[in-house]
């Protein structure tokens, strides 16, 4: 394989149930992957040089998550090898889809093969933390009820879905969203009887789930919220991460498929199933 697919996420649910000393929320989700996403080329180089190909524009190379990746699993293991990395973006940029975790974990896990470095999934998972709180779960490689920043990971198995995805023309800063003054921070904690029952309906059809990010950011994007009222109309509409990307579930593909088209034409998505594995899961011991 040379080409590596990089999945969307969805967080079926996000509470704010606290913030720690150092400013980091502590937080409680459940990550969902779907079977849509980025894809990367990557290729093994010999003289050790990490080449970034058709970099994202306006995006610095050294701010470059998949660029990020490939030099701290290097530095790490004092690998003498380089690679060739080009990205093809689909995900929208600051869309709360995972798109930039999610390249840079498929970078990880790819050059773990690639330079046949054998590195553990746990040690790849604390690497993935220094890129972001979202790099871990992709590493983990299934979907997971996640705690602290996100990195405190364990499985979950929410009911099958197909979903429909809006994604608003926006761009959401997410440091912005996590110190707006209105941003609750005192969700309780999701206790386990209740998140076993949240799984059955896929965290839907209940109060106890949200998204607490939701109400902040819709009320400073007009078009994330024009999207989650047309979307209610049709299902339980919910923001995925800090926005701007909104979704609902519906029992199969082709009910989403029949929502979809019914969208008015200025607003942008796609329909996707719900994965319970990432596609890489064996590319980690």
């Amino acid at each position: 394989m040379t080409r590596y697919p990089a999945p969307a996420k969805l967080n079926l649910f996000l509470h704010v149930v606290g913030r720690r000393a150092d400013g980091y929320h502590l937080l409680e989700t459940v990550f969902r992957f779907l079977d849509v996403g980025d894809e990367l080329e990557i290729t093994p180089r010999v003289d050790g040089a990490i080449c970034l190909h058709a970099p994202l524009p306006g995006v610095p190379p050294e701010q470059d998550l998949c660029a990020r990746a490939a030099i701290l699993l290097q530095a790490h293991t004092r690998c003498r090898l380089g690679a060739d990395i080009r990205l093809i973006k689909r995900l929208p940029l600051g869309g709360g889809l995972g798109g930039g975790s999610s390249d840079a974990a498929t970078v990880l896990l790819a050059l773990n093969r690639l330079w046949s470095l054998h590195r553990s999934r746990a040690e790849l998972q604390a690497l993935g933390l220094k890129l972001g709180a979202d790099v871990p779960v992709f590493i983990y490689g299934q979907t997971a009820f996640a705690q602290g920043v996100g990195e405190a990971l364990s499985p979950c198995a929410p009911a099958p879905a197909a979903y429909v995805v809006l994604t608003p023309r926006v761009h959401v800063s997410t440091p912005a969203v996590f110190s707006h003054p209105g941003l609750t921070r005192d969700t309780p904690s999701v206790k386990i009887a209740p998140l076993s029952d949240g799984a059955r309906t896929g965290f839907f059809g209940n109060d106890r789930f949200r998204n607490d990010l939701q109400s902040v950011v819709s009320a400073q994007f007009p078009e994330v919220a024009e999207a989650l009222v047309w979307l209610g109309r049709y299902g339980e509409a919910r923001m995925t991460g800090s926005g701007a990307c909104v979704f609902a579930p519906f029992a199969d593909r082709a009910a989403a498929e029949a929502v979809f088209r019914q969208r008015p034409e200025h607003l942008n998505g796609f329909v996707a199933d719900g994965v319970d594995q990432h596609p890489l899961i064996d590319y980690a011991g």
